[in-house]
């Protein structure tokens, strides 16, 4: 490890090497010193052969001249890593939501480390990679899950290489294979007309605006009368103090149709374009909704109907069926932000029955295959 130094050898004399470069002894182990920027160091040359020792020297004193040496990186704890990680990820701003989630994996990362006495970052290695990715299976985690938790774990890795955490990548080549998009389920237009006219009216105006904007719920939790501009007839999809929306979208959604009597429908005695009813643990008005309250009275809902799904189902079914109607990929990806582009091909699949429809429709004029006759 390079170290300030100004003690001469224990040993006494020394031998240059190349340019900037001293050789000498300190018991069995071979040292160099020199000079770099403003402080003397020194480097253990990590052997006991002179003639090594030599080669290893003249090596550090090409890269001095070349101004490529670098001092060696001092041992760094997965804690400290971790500490530092984080530490960053507030700097940037990341959302609060976003932090617990980071949070919550990265002590996973290190209580696993704990366990199999891996102390500094450098451990955090290949088996360690195949260890944690193990323990998650027999956790029961899904697929996803695994591969998102791991590409937390290399982004920890690629952090601590930059701040010079790290000397190198401990996991350098490993290629994370992600998962094929899971099918989500998917409601007809049908059925989401069935499922706003079910749903008690204190919840309603909160479905009816997932359902005809394509919102996610974040975005709906966080909306504001400020955020709805009727005189250019959009709402305003954009950052507020303490939240932001996901990957940073800033965007406008037209006001649809049917979410224009939605909104008149409310009052606008809060600065929230949606509220969640008093309760009798809290009779407090003009609170947002929670996702987990919203969720439960959506899930009652469904129970109802006889149908599945969760509150991200209204922006799956409203891309869905934009797209089943002809609406261009580019105008909807305007309308609700980022998509990736693996999860939009599902979003672009063909209700059973317009499929079953487009067929029939193809045989009542004669089928296909009377244009090649």
């Amino acid at each position: 490890m390079a170290a300030s130094e100004s003690d001469p050898p224990a040993d006494g004399g020394s031998e240059r090497v190349g340019e900037r470069v001293r050789l000498y002894r300190r018991g069995a182990t071979w040292y160099c010193n020199f000079q770099f920027g403003n402080r003397q160091c020194r480097e253990s040359l990590k052997t006991a052969s002179k003639k090594e020792a030599r080669r290893r020297a003249a090596r550090i004193d090409v890269q001095l001249t070349a101004g490529a040496w670098k001092p060696a990186v001092e041992a760094c704890t997965v804690r400290q890593a971790i500490d530092a990680y984080l530490s960053h990820l507030e700097a940037e701003g990341r959302a609060p939501k976003t932090m617990v989630k980071y949070r919550y994996d990265l002590d996973r990362f290190a209580a696993l480390a704990d366990a199999r006495r891996v102390r500094d970052v450098a451990g955090l290695d290949l088996p360690f990679l195949d260890a944690y990715r193990k323990a998650r299976v027999g956790d029961g985690a899904a697929e996803k899950t695994r591969y998102t938790e791991c590409v937390i774990l290399r982004q920890l890795i690629r952090f601590a290489v930059s701040r010079n955490l790290l000397a190198a990548d401990p996991q350098k080549g490993v290629k994370l294979r992600k998962p094929k998009p899971t099918e989500q389920p998917c409601w007809t237009g049908e059925q989401v007309r069935t499922i706003l006219a079910a749903a008690p009216g204190v919840v309603r105006p909160a479905l009816t605006l997932l359902a005809e904007t394509g919102m996610r719920y974040g975005e709906l939790a966080w909306l504001t009368w400020a955020d709805v501009d009727a005189a250019a007839n959009v709402f305003h999809v954009r950052p507020k103090p303490g939240w932001k929306p996901k990957s940073g979208d800033r965007r406008a959604v037209p006001i649809s149709t049917a979410a224009r009597p939605a909104i008149h429908t409310l009052a606008r005695d809060f600065a929230w374009v949606v509220t969640m009813p008093p309760s009798r643990i809290v009779p407090a008005k003009g609170r947002q909704w929670t996702e987990r309250r919203l969720l439960v009275e959506l899930k009652r809902v469904l129970k109802s109907v006889g149908l599945v799904g969760k509150l991200h189902t209204f922006r799956h079914s409203f891309i869905s069926n934009a797209l089943l109607k002809g609406t261009p990929v580019a105008v909807v990806r305007e309308w609700v932000g980022h998509v990736d582009p693996h999860v939009i091909d599902l979003y672009t699949h063909v209700h059973d029955a317009a499929s079953q429809a487009a067929m029939k429709k193809l045989a009542d004029t004669g089928g296909a295959g009377e244009a090649c006759g």
